[in-house]
């Protein structure tokens, strides 16, 4: 579930996408172990989604939400 939240916040920043971690720490955590995101542990107010993430994401929402 926290992919298609992350999902729905997401906005483009240049080349890059990033959504707001306003989530739950160990669910962030685990995203970044299995390379869905950067590092949650920066000072940053958002995390850096890679291409996978995005995707991810994106199935996610719309498994959940439907479009």
């Amino acid at each position: 579930m926290v992919p298609a939240l992350l999902h729905l916040g997401a906005f483009r920043d240049g080349p890059v996408v990033r959504a707001r971690k306003g989530f739950d720490w160990d669910a962030l955590d685990r995203l970044h172990e299995q390379d869905y995101t950067c590092d949650p542990n920066s000072k940053a107010w958002s995390v850096v989604l890679s291409d996978e993430g995005t995707q991810r994401g994106l199935a996610a929402f719309e498994r959940h939400f439907g479009t």
